[in-house]
């Protein structure tokens, strides 16, 4: 009989099946991300509230795990390499990947619950937005809304913000942009600050008076000053400059000088008063959020709330044409706006906060 040979294997089926890399950590990704995005590992610890050497101790393992190098040092702090550009591109899509992930989750919830983050400039969101929310808010009540009142546009795309109100157009294409009011810009002024030093009759003779000025983002008030006071050094001309608008509101309202503020002051406080000055600035005020939002209920709800609290037909300051303070009451018949400020700006106000039906004497018109 033969003998029984043993079949050989070739050995290319004793070879082992490559092993599969293990995908690299999510959350160091993020943190690679952020760096990217600030510039430097102290500004991005502040952020992420990691210490600098954590932060970098993340990176170095993640450079590790990939087998490149993503970061390298410049006198302004850090930068991408080349193969970290790669990544880095790669990182925005997965990060984009796990918003519509989250989106996706939020839009199969039902219940009008949870919560829901609102991004707004600081002037429209402490003297227009949050006196009046609190209707919103009792209407759902099992609902948390996180405003966030800065000057700084929030980044609807990277969840920043559900839904934000802003001065400038956003240009990202996945978001809706829909444009909700015009917001009118005009020289208020104290009261008590007519009583001391009376009320300039022309933009000229504004030089010889004090004025406030806020500078921040999405507000083009040292340009307007460059234009219109070109070559006068502002140290013993501006009383105060700040840069945001509670801060400016409150100057004006305690008589430290003249200065701009959006038409709707008069109607929410006693405290200031137009003066009729040919100096009239308006921008339009912008509802963005992702192209998804709507279909999540209770963003949904929050924007239908939104554009209701904008509707220039029942708010004559935000139309596109401009309508003086002192027209306000053939809206309003005179009413005060007590139910949407009461207790906002204090006894004195509330009691006193009626349309006027005339500002300080001035140019006209």
């Amino acid at each position: 009989m033969y003998a029984r040979r043993e079949r050989r294997v070739p050995g290319t089926e004793h070879k082992r099946p490559t092993p599969i890399s293990a995908p690299p950590d999510w959350e160091a990704i993020r943190l690679f991300l952020e760096v990217t995005r600030q510039g430097s590992f102290r500004s991005a610890s502040e952020l992420l509230g990691l210490s600098v050497n954590a932060l970098r101790r993340r990176i170095n393992e993640l450079e590790s795990d990939l087998g490149v190098k993503l970061l390298t040092r410049h006198v302004d702090g850090v930068r991408a390499t080349a193969e970290g550009e790669h990544i880095l591109a790669a990182a925005q899509r997965m990060e984009q990947a796990s918003f519509g992930l989250v989106r996706a989750r939020d839009q199969i919830e039902p219940a009008i619950a949870g919560e829901v983050r609102l991004a707004v400039t600081e002037g429209l969101g402490t003297f227009w937005v949050v006196p009046r929310l609190v209707e919103f808010q009792r209407s759902y009540p099992r609902l948390l809304v996180d405003i966030s009142c800065a000057m700084q546009s929030a980044d609807v795309l990277r969840l920043e913000a559900d839904v934000a109100i802003q001065l400038t157009r956003p240009t990202a294409k996945d978001l809706k942009v829909v444009k909700i009011g015009r917001l009118h810009v005009m020289p208020f002024v104290a009261k008590s600050y007519l009583d001391v030093y009376g009320c300039p009759q022309t933009v000229e003779d504004l030089l010889n008076h004090r004025i406030v000025l806020q500078l921040a983002d999405q507000v083009a008030a040292q340009a307007d000053y460059n234009e219109i006071f070109a070559g006068v050094p502002q140290p013993g001309f501006v009383a105060i400059r700040s840069n945001v608008s509670s801060t400016h509101y409150w100057a004006i309202a305690k008589g430290a000088g003249l200065g701009l503020l959006p038409t709707y002051a008069q109607a929410i406080s006693a405290r200031v008063v137009p003066v009729d000055l040919p100096l009239r600035m308006q921008c339009d005020i912008w509802l963005t959020y992702h192209s998804d939002a709507n279909k999540i209920p209770r963003v949904r709800r929050l924007i239908e709330w939104i554009m209701k609290s904008f509707d220039p037909e029942k708010y004559p300051w935000f139309r596109d044409d401009f309508v003086h303070p002192r027209d306000f009451p053939k809206d309003f018949g005179g009413k005060p706006l007590v139910s949407l400020f009461e207790g906002f700006f204090g006894a004195d106000d509330v009691t006193e906060t009626r349309f006027s039906s005339g500002s300080t004497d001035s140019d006209s018109d």
